[in-house]
């Protein structure tokens, strides 16, 4: 298993690598001009005077070749230094962590909470198929993917922070201001692994060494669930990583109306003024961690499927 995984593991750092070269000439392709970006966010100038735009490319280090400034630019984050804000003149690093801490523990309870809801609810749907049972798991899992978070999160709001004052409707400091907004990310999630779940356990069930469990008088229960449902889960287990990575950055809507802050409304906002190191640095860690999250991912599903297992070694 380890060798395995090592093999998966390998191609990380190219792929990070890339990326890095990416998010480094995104602006660059988006046309952004970084002395103007700079100016705006400094003073609100559009039109730069010769001798500051000047100044200002000296000092961002502009005036080197292309290949030069990627090679500074990625020594400097190899040793945690994304630059400085260009609206706040503060270190990014900070910020970043500050706002990735926040997002991820958001992250983290929408993807628990999923796949505590999601998995269960797709296991007991297959065990009758065409049941009550599985026609509610099904219409609600299609309702969960059809229902956005813009949507959703005013309609939570509304009803249990303001009809029944039950939880914050914003902010972040305490457990149940958690909730809300950990809700509104885990339904998709929660729905698409309830229907993975259900696909899964049908083939599942379906096999021979479940069919000779049920011949050697094994109840239906621990068929369900030791022999079923921990193959069932491994579909939902390799993508709990790329569920995790989106989440992380891709709630901006849950943190802007909840008014978290997030990595999601950190992005927003730099790409909104156009703050570049801090657009750059964002993005750099979704894609850091969506990289981890979907090795870590595929670990978990190699430790519950020795069928992968074996499959992969040889």
């Amino acid at each position: 298993m380890l060798a395995t995984l090592a093999r998966r593991l390998a191609p990380l750092p190219v792929v990070l690598l890339v990326a890095s070269v990416v998010v480094f000439l995104l602006p660059r392709l988006a046309g952004v001009d970084t002395v103007r970006a700079v100016l705006r966010a400094r003073s609100a100038e559009s039109m730069p005077d010769p001798a500051v735009a000047e100044r200002i490319t000296r000092e961002l280090g502009l005036d080197a070749s292309l290949p030069e400034q990627y090679l500074r630019w990625l020594g400097r984050v190899l040793q945690g230094d994304f630059g400085l804000s260009f609206a706040t003149r503060t270190p990014v690093g900070p910020q970043l962590l500050d706002a990735l801490g926040v997002s991820a523990l958001l992250a983290a309870v929408a993807v628990a909470l999923a796949a505590a809801v999601g998995i269960p609810a797709g296991v007991l749907a297959a065990r009758r198929p065409g049941g009550p049972l599985d026609r509610a798991v099904t219409g609600l899992s299609v309702l969960g993917v059809a229902v956005p978070e813009f949507i959703l999160a005013p309609v939570l709001v509304l009803g249990f922070a303001v009809a029944l004052p039950l939880l914050p409707a914003t902010g972040w400091g305490g457990s149940a201001d958690v909730v809300l907004p950990a809700v509104t990310l885990a339904l998709f999630p929660a729905a698409l692994a309830a229907q993975l779940t259900r696909a899964e356990m049908l083939d599942v069930l379906a096999r021979q060494h479940v069919v000779l469990a049920r011949a050697k008088g094994l109840t239906e229960r621990r068929i369900l669930w030791a022999h079923g449902a921990r193959l069932a889960c491994t579909s939902v287990t390799s993508l709990s990583g790329m569920f995790f990575a989106g989440l992380l950055g891709g709630a901006v809507v849950v943190e802007v109306v909840f008014a978290l802050p997030g990595l999601g409304r950190l992005l927003y906002d730099a790409v909104i003024g156009q703050d570049l190191p801090m657009v750059q640095a964002g993005l750099l860690a979704v894609i850091a961690v969506a990289v981890l999250a979907s090795a870590l991912a595929d670990a978990l599903q190699l430790a519950a499927d020795p069928v992968a297992r074996t499959r992969v070694g040889a």
